[in-house]
């Protein structure tokens, strides 16, 4: 259970972004009801789950060769 609270304790991190990328994830984040963070974040975690997904269908794929 306690690796799973620690889960839930959100880390800081001091982000610079380009005022035109700001402007592009600011109007992103309006049109999908997110803050600018929460849309960082979503983002973040979606890339994150694509690795994991693509690196398990390379792993099925060389199993496979």
């Amino acid at each position: 259970m306690e690796s799973k609270d620690k889960d839930k304790e959100k880390k800081q991190v001091l982000l610079r972004l380009s005022p035109s990328l700001w402007k592009e994830l600011a109007a992103w984040a309006e049109d999908e009801f997110r803050s600018i963070n929460g849309q960082i974040e979503y983002l973040l975690s979606e890339s994150v789950k694509r690795r994991k997904a693509g690196k398990d269908i390379k792993k099925d794929e060389d199993e496979t060769d």
